[in-house]
């Protein structure tokens, strides 16, 4: 059973820059448009949305690209804490500089790095220290008291007013950040704030793929969208100001719904009234209109459910995440009418290491296919997992070797009587590795390397927590791990 597409991308393209160029010509000189979730790499959309694209947003950016000017935003406490993009795995700061060169490489015109909440640490000096090497402007919006509630302050030159107004130069300012709760909505605000000061004509939309406004509040993908933000207490809820203006429920979130009050005073203030009556109004997302199977989204928005339910449990055993995130997941599995059993890896990693006696992983091909892998004396229970996957995928009999001793034999020496480690099993990297070497003179080898992108987008559960390394390695590779949260 292959994985059903349940999103029209071609047709989100399409219709998404459109309702964008609609919005800017809403306003005069300037908009700025803030761009929620992510611009690059957004696997969370095209894991819970089958068919939507990684880098849709970008490619719908591109098509903008003359107009627009991209300004990044990354609040400062995120870089003192090393916060993880857990898609890539790597630092939030970090992602910053990768999606600056990114945006760069495509044409983009990336203008300045925004720190919010800024205070002077170290770790945040160096990186606006970095930014400025690399010949990037910096700019510091700081902490406001009350905010958002404290309008008065917040609208003065003692609230926005002490923030660095960004100086940019096109009409489209495309405001993106690494992650959630950077503070984009508030950095636009400042500018309109700023830009009012100055006589310029300003307008704000937002741009944000979940919550999908025009789907039920507790939809699967709403509710992944919750699943996904647990650490933030992001609650999706039914826009009040648009139920109350128009008599239509839609969904919002609470941070948005929070904040609108802001927004239209910013605008009551700037041109008289405000453009919007509700924070569904401000949104230009037209994702909702380009599900073509519904059945499909909502399956692929339950497994994402259980897959970030295990990440927070593990995330507990690590000390990187705290027992509420998993109690709130383990609501919104109720809530979708899913449970780990719905997981099938799950079931047949812990079959295998019940049956083998040591640690053991699953893997789940498009086709429906499970393949297992066990704990030997030379491979890890995932690097035995990934050659078995490569061999049913190239149709290689099972019990074939595919690396000959002559070349496993040097690294497990090296890795042992030379670098120290106490286990000479190789790692899904070092196993790749190898069997890359093997393919210069095994036809079979050779068959097996030519499957690995046939690997992305299945699903593995491991019995353990893994390395760094191999977890690094599936990431690349494309595949939706789990774990058992126990130390293997």
């Amino acid at each position: 059973m292959s994985k059903k597409i349940g999103f029209d991308n071609d047709k989100y393209l399409k219709m998404q820059s459109e309702h964008i160029r609609k919005r800017i010509e809403q306003f005069g000189d300037k908009l700025y448009l803030e761009f929620g979730g992510k611009l690059f790499d957004d696997f969370h959309a095209s894991r819970v949305l089958p068919g939507f694209k990684p880098d849709s947003k970008l490619q719908m950016l591109l098509q903008l690209k003359d107009e627009a000017e991209i300004v990044m935003v990354i609040n400062s406490s995120d870089i003192e804490k090393n916060k993880m993009n857990g898609n890539i795995g790597i630092t939030y700061d970090a992602y910053v500089i990768r999606l600056c060169s990114v945006f760069s490489q495509m044409g983009l015109y990336v203008s300045s790095v925004v720190l919010t909440q800024y205070t002077s640490e170290p770790s945040v000096d160096a990186f606006s220290g970095r930014l400025e090497a690399l010949g990037i402007k910096v700019y510091h919006h700081y902490n406001i008291s009350g905010y958002p509630a404290n309008l008065k302050l917040i609208i003065s030159d003692d609230g926005f007013g002490k923030n660095d107004y960004i100086e940019t130069s096109r009409k489209l300012v495309v405001v993106t950040a690494p992650g959630p709760g950077s503070g984009k909505m508030a950095t636009c605000l400042s500018q309109l704030y700023h830009d009012y000061k100055r006589g310029i004509a300003a307008g704000y939309a937002k741009f944000e793929t979940f919550p999908i406004w025009n789907i039920p509040l507790r939809h699967p993908v709403n509710l992944a969208y919750e699943a996904a933000t647990s650490d933030l207490n992001d609650v999706n809820m039914i826009d009040p100001f648009h139920l109350d203006a128009y008599g239509e429920t839609t969904v919002n979130y609470n941070r948005d719904v929070e904040v609108f009050p802001v927004l239209n005073a910013m605008f009551e203030k700037i041109i008289g009234e405000s453009p919007y009556k509700s924070p569904t109004d401000m949104g230009v997302n037209m994702a909702g209109n380009c599900i073509v199977d519904d059945e499909a989204v909502c399956e692929a928005a339950k497994q994402e459910i259980v897959r970030r339910y295990y990440a927070a449990q593990c995330g507990v055993h690590m000390g990187t995440a705290n027992e509420d995130e998993v109690y709130k997941l383990e609501l919104l599995m109720n809530q979708a009418g899913v449970t780990t059993a719905d997981r099938r890896v799950v079931a047949a990693a812990l079959e295998k290491e019940q049956l083998t006696g040591g640690p053991a992983a699953a893997m789940e091909l498009p086709d429906g296919m499970i393949i297992t892998g066990k704990t030997s004396n030379l491979l890890g229970a995932s690097s035995a997992l990934l050659l078995n996957a490569l061999k049913y995928f190239g149709g290689i009999d099972d019990e074939l070797l595919l690396m000959s001793p002559e070349v496993i034999e040097p690294i497990t020496n090296l890795k042992v009587n030379h670098l120290g480690n106490l286990n000479q099993r190789l790692h899904t990297d070092e196993t790749l590795i190898a069997l890359a070497i093997c393919a210069n003179t095994s036809e079979k080898a050779k068959c097996a390397m030519e499957q690995i992108t046939k690997l992305k987008g299945c699903e593995v559960h491991s019995t353990g927590i893994l390395s760094a390394v191999d977890e690094r390695t599936f990431k690349r590779l494309g595949v939706n791990l789990t774990c058992e949260p126990k130390f293997q």
